[in-house]
């Protein structure tokens, strides 16, 4: 290519540059994502117990076990969320909002008057 027509071409390509800028939609930010929770951020609980596996390859596994970090483990319940009519009791409706709950509705209404109170909902999860 000439260096005349590459002078002449310049500009072209700087005019259709420019065109294609002002098409595309200005730069927007984002928010970015919330931080990996870490050990840090949980609550401190006491070891019960460790084993340390030693591999062939020299690569130590550390396994620890800690005490729960309530009573109750993973099973709750909001007494107040599953009481929508706010009787002070869980129909057999209201438990539908737990699959678990509605499946054992029956077992669980140790009074058999078809409702459920706080008392009969904490023996069921104890």
């Amino acid at each position: 290519m000439s260096r005349r027509l590459a002078v002449l071409l310049l500009p072209a390509f700087a005019v259709a540059a420019v065109a294609t800028a002002q098409e595309r939609p200005p730069a927007t930010t984002q928010a970015l994502a919330p931080p990996a929770a870490t050990p840090s951020d949980r609550p401190l609980q006491r070891q019960t117990g460790m084993v340390v596996l030693e591999r062939e390859d020299g690569q130590r596994i550390i396994v620890r076990s800690l005490e729960p970090d309530s009573r109750v483990g993973g099973d709750r319940l909001d007494f107040e969320a599953l009481d929508a009519s706010g009787d002070g009791r869980v129909d057999r409706g209201e438990a539908g909002a737990d699959k678990e709950l509605k499946r054992r509705f029956d077992s669980v209404d140790a009074n058999h008057d078809g409702g459920l109170d706080r008392e009969e909902l904490v023996d069921w999860i104890r």
